[in-house]
């Protein structure tokens, strides 16, 4: 792809995931959304979507990661963008859930038993509802972490902050979710702004 496209899809995948992120925190504070009917699915759709554009965020962080001189920060940007993408994944595997489960029950009740029958699978609570979504937010702390120290450091010192208080923030409650979006979005501005993601990838 041409390395022009590059800032323009960072800046999309930046302001939408965002911007999403924050659609489906308000869509739940909305009353009747959190069970079967247009409220659910509508919020889980923006955050699905949200989450895919979480991709081209990724692997603008590992360009900019890219000319790490020795074998060892090469190794560990390539350890930390694999954990996020795992991470990434069981998080769309869980909205999936969400959705389909939305989309198929017939009411409140109806769903909780659903959700009671698929988190009894073994592996699928740990793996989809509990660590494997955590790995996305591990891996990219840490990517962020790595592009904010050292010389030729691409982002300031708050942008990982920032995005820690943002997932601490949902972490202790869900309602913090369009908080979190605005912490999330100003610490991956400078992606956009200092048009780093101009930076060309390096094998």
């Amino acid at each position: 792809m041409n390395a022009d496209l590059h800032p323009r899809r960072t800046t999309y995948a930046v302001v939408g995931a965002t911007a999403l992120m924050a659609l489906y925190g308000g869509i739940r504070l909305v009353p009747g959304s959190r069970e079967p009917g247009p409220g659910w699915t509508a919020g889980h759709t923006a955050m699905f979507a949200g989450l895919l554009l979480f991709v081209p965020i990724l692997l603008a962080l590992r360009r900019v990661l890219a000319p790490r001189r020795t074998a060892a920060g090469r190794l560990a940007a390539n350890a930390a963008l694999g954990t996020a993408f795992a991470g990434l994944a069981c998080s769309l595997v869980q909205i999936g859930i969400d959705l389909v489960v939305g989309l198929r029950a017939a009411d409140k009740p109806d769903q909780s038993r659903m959700f009671e029958r698929i988190q009894d699978v073994p592996g699928v609570s740990a793996a989809v509802y509990q660590v494997g979504p955590l790995l996305f937010y591990v891996g990219l702390l840490a990517m962020l972490i790595a592009a904010s120290v050292g010389a030729g450091r691409a982002l300031r010192w708050w942008s990982p902050v920032l995005m820690l208080v943002g997932t601490v923030a949902t972490a202790a409650d869900l309602a913090f979710i369009p908080v979190a979006a605005v912490c999330y979005l100003a610490a991956l501005a400078p992606l956009v702004r200092q048009g780093v993601a101009r930076t060309p990838a390096v094998a």
